[in-house]
């Protein structure tokens, strides 16, 4: 290996080791300061940061991180707007979430959208589950969503700031997967999380509610996992290790409970998850999956939402495994089998 090519090498794991720290930072900075000032979603903010931070070599630009608040506003005001108006008719509205969900997945089956199709889809469960399950916090979801994008772009930028990379050229990220029959993954995708929906929306607990799609959601942006009995095996493993390091870490604070130790906590998280979610590898997809079943299972169990049904931890944790064990059967019994293409 020439000197130039080690160097480059260096220059890079250098730059991996800075994304990971970045990302545990902004998610640990996020969740204590937006817990200690009562925010009603502590983990949102943060969990979308992550998404940002791994999904991007470089900071978002600031026109760009506009467009982006415009379009969670726009998108989150309509189905608030189309969840109240047709709230006394289900079948409707279950129509509607499902076009919704069906060109989501379309344009992640073709490599696009990035971030921001999770975004939309993060926003397609909750507002919806939010407004029907829970009047009061139904007039501020809105609000709350973009409160927690913004959030997660100034969290984006705080880290960028502190932990710069260290020169060179951009660090790559994670190869987007693409799939030929494109809209059998997404008619499959569409069909999953409709289901998971409905049985959400004909439960009360808005704890559940919040956690059982958004996880499926997670699982099924990890598209390439389920390619083979092994790989799928891997990624259900790999995920139920973020609800068990969610459900150390709770008990850890019970014993402890302070701000400065659940800080710690995350960070740790975030190091171990998010240092690996850094890396330009296709099991980084599964360690940002993780990581998020990690916040979500975390940051339900340290700040339970209001108007929510009194769900011991535990119990949402069962509901994150089920979620898990549902997702993973239904790709496997709904999903083509045909190779995926890198793109």
């Amino acid at each position: 290996m020439s000197a130039d090519m080690q160097f480059s090498y260096d220059e890079d794991r250098a730059n991996v080791k800075r994304k990971g720290l970045r990302i545990a930072l902004a998610v640990a900075v996020g969740f204590s300061l937006l817990l200690y000032s009562g925010a009603i979603i502590p983990f949102l903010g943060p969990l979308f940061a992550a998404q940002f931070l791994i999904s991007s070599s470089r900071p978002m630009s600031l026109q760009k991180a506009l467009a982006v608040t415009v379009l969670i506003l726009v998108v989150g005001a309509l189905l608030q707007f189309v969840t109240v108006l047709t709230g006394d008719r289900p079948p409707v509205l279950l129509l509607l979430l499902g076009l919704i969900y069906f060109g989501c997945f379309y344009q992640q089956a073709n490599g696009k959208g990035g971030p921001t199709i999770f975004l939309i889809l993060v926003i397609a469960v909750m507002v919806p589950l939010l407004t029907v399950l829970n009047e009061d916090l139904g007039d501020t979801i809105l609000m709350i969503l973009v409160q927690s994008v913004v959030t997660g772009m100034l969290l984006m930028w705080l880290a960028y700031a502190l932990i710069p990379d260290s020169g060179g050229s951009p660090l790559k990220v994670a190869t987007a997967t693409t799939y030929p029959r494109a809209a059998h993954y997404a008619a499959a995708n569409t069909a999953i999380l409709l289901i998971a929906v409905i049985a959400c929306l004909t439960r009360e607990g808005l704890a559940t509610a919040i956690v059982i799609p958004i996880t499926v959601v997670s699982l099924l942006s990890q598209f390439d996992t389920a390619a083979s009995t092994r790989a799928a095996f891997g990624l259900m493993i790999t995920n139920i290790t973020g609800g068990v390091a969610a459900s150390v870490a709770f008990g850890l604070l019970q014993v402890r409970p302070s701000l400065s130790f659940l800080f710690l906590l995350v960070l740790l998280a975030g190091l171990v998850f998010g240092g690996r979610a850094a890396m330009h590898a296709p099991a980084a997809k599964l360690y940002t999956g993780a990581f998020t079943i990690f916040l979500l299972v975390f940051g339900t169990g340290v700040s339970p939402l209001p108007g929510s049904a009194a769900d011991s931890f535990s119990t949402r944790v069962s509901y994150v495994l089920v979620a898990i064990a549902y997702a993973i059967f239904m790709t496997t019994l709904l999903w083509p089998r045909q190779v995926s293409h890198a793109s």
